[in-house]
């Protein structure tokens, strides 16, 4: 059946994926931004890739702030659904983790509760494995695991992610009308809609720029971004999504490994496939914030149960190289 569908932050990699396949699917969607100037990028974006042109009308858009309170209440009005895909994703640990925190969990409660207060009962939020990820219990890591805010792999990202989910799932116990479904994905990668993809590539732009003269011993899951919409059209389909968590990985890989796949598809390119020893990393860390934040994960590839998104939402992820190359394609073209 169609909906009309709120989708929070649709200028995003993720999100401008997940209105083009909400269109495509029958749905109606109203997107927020910042900036009601992008709305053309959106728009400009999404039609070359609809299989109808005409599917574009029922595409809207308002302005909104994540971080005030102006238009909320009003902006929820006459939806059925509300998608929350909008949180900050800095490429470097802010001197204070309160600047990403605060913004993440505030704006996802802004969300639920202008959803809940315009009659809005289904939320489907976008969080991330990295909500699940840091702890010490044994891989894989499944649904109902929790990060450990104190964890030491627990960056302020990895905190704002978490507290604003836990946030959500808080919500949702005080309203209980209210039903929810997270998407936890992995890395992100695949095809983006047009160039205006942000920092979302950045980790294949870094490594295809030749700009490290070696890459660290760190590894992630890593997922296509037409998979992670998908998460988010199946799970508004299937009623029995409600009240749990899907992780959206494909599989696992380091960033030595990324590389060298990188370095045989693009011969001509200066890519390094050489893994920076620790030592160097630790040294390195005393003077850039970026390589500080990420001494914690050394050494470490998370795995990921995803059973439970195959059973209930019915996704066969596209594998992880396929990811990569979709990604590296956009790059080498921009």
């Amino acid at each position: 059946m169609p909906n009309n569908v709120f989708l929070t932050g649709v200028t995003g990699f993720i999100a401008k994926r997940i209105a083009l396949d909400l269109l495509e699917a029958g749905h109606s969607v109203t997107g927020s931004l910042r900036k009601m100037a992008r709305a053309d990028e959106v728009r400009d974006a999404i039609r070359p890739h609809l299989t109808d042109p005409s599917r574009l009308d029922r595409l809207s858009f308002t302005e909104l702030d994540l971080t005030a309170d102006k238009g909320w209440a009003e902006a929820l009005k006459g939806h059925d659904v509300l998608m929350h895909t909008a949180s900050p994703f800095p490429m470097a640990q802010p001197k204070n983790e309160e600047d990403v925190i605060r913004p993440a969990v505030e704006g996802t409660l802004r969300a639920m509760k202008a959803a809940h207060g315009a009659g809005v009962t289904r939320v489907i939020l976008t969080s991330s494995v990295v909500a699940i990820e840091a702890n010490d219990t044994p891989d894989p890591k499944t649904p109902a695991d929790w990060t450990d805010p104190n964890h030491p792999r627990a960056s302020a990202y990895y905190k704002s992610k978490t507290l604003a989910e836990q946030a959500a799932w808080g919500f949702v116990d005080k309203h209980p009308q209210m039903q929810l479904t997270t998407i936890n994905p992995s890395l992100v990668l695949g095809m983006p809609l047009d160039a205006h993809y942000g920092t979302s590539l950045s980790l294949i732009e870094r490594i295809m720029g030749g700009k490290d003269p070696a890459v660290p011993n760190i590894g992630f899951g890593v997922v296509d971004v037409a998979d992670i919409s998908a998460m988010h059209i199946a799970a508004l389909d299937r009623p029995e999504s409600i009240g749990n968590r899907y992780i959206g990985s494909a599989g696992s890989i380091t960033m030595p490994q990324i590389a060298r796949h990188l370095a045989d598809s693009y011969p001509g390119r200066k890519i390094s496939t050489r893994q920076a020893p620790g030592w160097l990393l630790r040294v390195l860390a005393l003077f850039d914030p970026a390589v500080k934040g990420i001494l914690p994960q050394i050494g470490y590839t998370p795995q990921f149960d995803t059973s439970a998104t195959t059973a209930d939402l019915g996704i066969t992820f596209a594998p992880v190289g396929e990811a990569i190359d979709a990604a590296a394609a956009a790059i080498d073209a921009a």
